[in-house]
């Protein structure tokens, strides 16, 4: 895994950054205590979306702020994530961003959105605390 694509979709110049060197240094630490922490808002955002991509909903749960997170973050495995455009990263000042993305993905699970192609566009806020990023919520625009 850590030489494919990140499904982030992170490029540099014009190359899919690798698992290993993109999200995948936020993600792979034994605890979130130990791991990087994501150095602006969008590099946290992108690793909250390769998180849903993988069902971690343990680094979701640790990545979003206490005051907004659910006390129960759940990962629908039978999603399948198709692709992430970020379309704007707004510094608003040194400790609070905004990130406007698109997520594309299929609808899993059963009901009258399973199988379904959805298109979230998302204005997301961060803040940072303590020198970590943290999602607190977003518009869906």
């Amino acid at each position: 895994m850590a030489s494919t694509p990140c499904p982030c979709g992170r490029t540099q110049p014009a190359r899919p950054l690798a698992w290993a060197d993109c999200c995948g240094r936020y993600l792979d630490a034994p605890s979130f205590a130990q791991s990087l922490p994501a150095p602006d808002a969008e590099s946290l955002m992108r690793s909250r979306y390769s998180a849903f991509v993988r069902g971690d909903t343990a680094y979701l749960r640790a990545t979003w702020h206490v005051s907004t997170c659910p006390e129960v973050v759940l990962a629908d495995a039978g999603t399948r994530w198709l692709g992430l455009t970020v379309r704007a990263h707004r510094v608003i000042d040194a400790d609070h961003a905004e990130v406007e993305f698109i997520a594309r993905y299929r609808a899993g699970g059963v009901g009258l959105e399973s199988g379904r192609a959805v298109r979230l566009h998302e204005r997301s806020r961060f803040v940072r605390e303590s020198d970590r990023w943290y999602y607190v919520d977003g518009d869906a625009l």
